[in-house]
């Protein structure tokens, strides 16, 4: 992904179209496959992991640093007159990890109560319900501490517990605690803090780190995921799960990469990680949280590895490379190797013995961009082929696949993969339905989303500032031409998925959120993803038809039996209704299936705002009969996305089930 500014809005243009479409489904001769695959892509862009989907709830918990990042205060703030500093102090930190801590330093007056708060990722949400806490102290202190959650409004207390102190001069010590605040807060903007009584400091002052609060977390996992944006992901079906993200695992430079060795074992031995993002990262949000998450949805992992190019250019030179190879080597050992393996058994003390299973690894990202032409050269010079042939001799049965496709000027060696990035507007890749026809090298639809408005100039003009009704159906033509070659394509990811409604540095992203879950807005976007995740086909099937304005693909589920239709207009003459005939071969008259279509507003550019909560997408969803010749018969709106399925096995559930503004 790059860098861009924004632009003004431009039309979407009409295609012509007269004719009704009539399609016959064949009942053989398609494409086998074990079921396409639809994910995402997750790295920390737009605090969508720390102070988003990772859980917890303390912004700056423990004052890391990094070559571009200096440690700091941010968050935290004084109560009673305290005062607050940064003490580096090597002799004595907390560890060789985390080596700066903040110290807290109050004048004994009787019976004054002291400390600090902070203030979250941009506030916090307050419910009754359980918190889990804890934080390190070192310096003598007799009496209790109090953790409480307040408000940053009106200091309104909302639940508070006494911690007896176990502080001592010369050793760090960790108090646990769990909190339930007796009374939710109307609003976000609420703050946690830590008092203590001045006059039991023994000395002048405390020093405080790792200051650690969890709400409650998807599938109760210690250090894990938020519930409302894990659930959100969850509810997107997907089978796919691209870690750890993209410019994350290149980082700035050839010192400052994703190390996976950094993220894993107990939080005050990760260093922190220099984001490339403009922040701090804690690694809290590590590989085995990656790994946990995958498993508690059912995603299949692409696992990405560092191959030795930075996105300053940087290159590690072939003599050097190994060592990176070896690294890789022993990350997938870490992931799926046996318990007695030297990896696999740390995997094993860390509380998972059982191994992953991981069938895809992708060899850096994005290296066509990154220091090209250079980068790109020693990538297909050396890098990659060295990479493959490593991991496939100790790992016959890992697909690996190149950061780069075909299209990319790579005539990538078997048995590689490719890897295809599309950010662009909905016409490119309605022109693109057909890219991957006659391909014959396997590939990954890594990342891509619609995020340049038609008749834009690219990243010369910009994002969009949300996903939008036109750009998601401009997305349906894309996944049904990917679903159309499912035996060569490996699957597709949206990227980025989650934005921060605070802070962010890319504005196109599924979902949207804030520290109030009431903000957490599925886009567009998401409910054309769910819808086409939600049917899957086990086998394509050929049929007698053009395309345009009509894009499709048919074929079925041998796990349900049913047959399947999946369709999307994209500019039909006037905006006219198109009428489809639809006939699967050896499908009996009578047959009933369900029929759901997506629709939109009369403005394409319209969009599900977070701030207002209104969601444009309309669903309907009917029950349809094929008539006495095994027709389907049914019309579908210009700029729709729909979906027909003989044989439905998901349930939509959270326009129910979850509570939304609109």
């Amino acid at each position: 992904m790059v860098s861009f500014t924004l632009i003004a809005l431009t039309g979407i243009c009409f295609a012509p179209f007269t004719t009704a479409v009539d399609i016959t489904v064949s009942s053989g001769g398609g494409n086998a496959t074990n079921g396409h695959q639809y994910g995402f892509l997750h790295e920390d862009i737009n605090y969508s992991g720390d102070g988003g989907l990772y859980a917890e709830l303390i912004r700056n918990r423990a004052f890391q640093s990094s070559e571009r990042h200096s440690s700091s205060l941010d968050a935290w703030f004084p109560i009673n007159g305290a005062q607050l500093s940064l003490n580096n102090n090597p002799s004595a930190p907390l560890s060789d990890a985390l080596t700066t801590s903040m110290n807290v330093a109050v004048s004994k007056s009787e019976g004054t109560e002291v400390g600090f708060f902070n203030v979250g990722f941009w506030g916090m949400d307050v419910k009754i319900q359980k918190y889990t806490g804890s934080f390190w102290v070192k310096g003598g202190y007799t009496g209790s501490f109090t953790a409480s959650l307040r408000s940053n409004l009106t200091g309104e207390e909302f639940g508070s517990v006494s911690i007896p102190s176990q502080s001592q001069n010369d050793q760090w010590t960790e108090h646990s605690f769990e909190l339930t605040p007796s009374k939710s807060a109307s609003n976000s903007n609420n703050t946690f803090a830590i008092t203590f009584e001045a006059s039991g400091v023994s000395g002048d002052s405390l020093d405080f780190n790792l200051i650690s609060l969890f709400p409650p977390t998807y599938k109760d996992r210690k250090n894990g995921m938020r519930i409302d944006l894990a659930e959100a992901l969850e509810q997107l079906h997907p089978t796919l799960f691209r870690i750890p993200g993209g410019n994350m695992l290149e980082g700035n430079t050839n010192t400052s990469w994703w190390d996976w060795k950094n993220s894993i074992g107990p939080l005050k031995d990760r260093p922190g990680f220099s984001g490339v993002w403009g922040y701090q990262q804690t690694n809290g949000l590590g590989l085995m949280e990656y790994l946990e998450f995958a498993e508690d949805v059912g995603m299949e992992l692409v696992l990405a590895v560092w191959d030795g190019l930075a996105l300053n250019g940087d290159i590690t030179p072939q003599a050097q490379l190994q060592e990176f190879i070896n690294d890789a080597l022993n990350e997938i050992e870490f992931i799926r190797g046996p318990v007695d393996s030297r990896w696999g058994s740390l995997r094993a003390e860390l509380g998972h013995p059982e191994p992953w299973t991981l069938k895809y690894v992708e060899i850096g990202n994005e290296d066509w961009l990154a220091g090209a032409p250079e980068g790109w050269d020693t990538f297909k010079n050396y890098r990659f082929p060295m990479f493959l042939e490593a991991i496939n001799t100790a790992y016959p049965d890992i697909q690996v696949i190149s950061s780069g496709s075909v299209y990319d000027g790579y005539d990538i060696p078997a048995p590689g993969g490719g890897d295809y990035h599309l950010y662009a507007e909905p016409d490119t890749f309605v022109s693109e339905f057909s890219k991957f026809d006659n391909v014959a090298t396997p590939h990954l639809i890594g990342e891509m989303a619609s995020a340049h408005p038609n008749g834009g100039s690219g990243w010369n003009a910009g994002l969009m500032p949300f996903p939008w009704w036109g750009g998601a159906v401009g997305e349906a033509v894309a996944l049904i031409g990917y679903e159309r070659n499912q035996d060569r394509i490996i699957g597709v990811a949206y990227a980025p998925i989650i934005r921060n409604m605070n802070r962010w540095q890319w504005s196109i992203t599924m979902l949207q959120f804030a520290a109030d879950p009431a903000m957490t807005t599925r886009s567009t976007s998401w409910y054309v993803w769910e819808l086409m995740a939600a049917h899957i086909m086990t086998e394509t099937l050929p049929a007698t038809a053009d395309f345009d304005p009509l894009y499709y693909v048919a074929g079925k589920n041998e796990k349900t039996g049913g047959h399947v239709f999946k369709a999307a207009v994209y500019n039909s003459t006037d905006g006219a209704d198109v009428p489809v005939k639809l006939k699967f071969e050896g499908a009996a008259p009578g047959t009933e299936a369900e029929l759901t279509i997506l629709t939109g507003p009369e403005n394409a550019y319209s969009i599900n705002d977070p701030f207002t909560g209104i969601n444009v997408v309309e669903t309907s969803t009917q029950t349809v009969t094929s008539d006495e010749q095994g027709n389907f018969q049914f019309n579908l709106p210009n700029l729709s996305v729909a979906v027909l399925d003989s044989a439905p096995k998901v349930k939509r559930r959270w326009d129910r089930s979850i509570k939304q503004k609109w």
